[in-house]
């Protein structure tokens, strides 16, 4: 359930915990999101997930967006693959996916960079 000040759009709230719950799935180390809406034009929610290496930072993006596709969710763009997958952003329209290895995650902080922003909800992982 999202914070009850949170105004992004229902979709993209929907598509947040889809997103949040195919991380998880590939133990993800961290899970944040966050209401963008009211401080950005080009989404509504960032999602920021965590890794410990390259190649769990790849799993974690290829089942986040297996998951959403899966539920209707198409990728616009996707940047961070090509190199040593340090950060991954995958654009999803209305949901902004940012899956970061855990070192590059604290030393960006974006959770604190957007910290004036609502956080969502997420809920418990449904396994567990």
């Amino acid at each position: 359930m999202a914070a009850a000040d949170v105004t992004a759009d229902e979709t993209a709230l929907t598509m947040a915990k889809v997103a949040a719950e195919a991380a998880r799935e590939k133990l993800a180390t961290s899970l944040t999101a966050l209401d963008v809406s009211e401080r950005t034009v080009f989404t509504d929610v960032f999602l920021i997930a965590s890794g410990e290496t390259d190649r769990q930072v790849r799993a974690i993006t290829d089942a986040v967006t297996e998951a959403l596709e899966k539920a209707g969710c198409e990728r616009r763009r996707i940047e961070g693959l090509d190199h040593e997958a340090h950060w991954v952003l995958a654009d999803f329209g209305d949901l902004v996916v940012h899956v970061m290895q855990d070192e590059d995650l604290e030393y960006y902080s974006l959770d604190r960079l957007w910290g004036d922003c609502p956080a969502i909800e997420l809920g418990e992982a449904e396994s567990a």
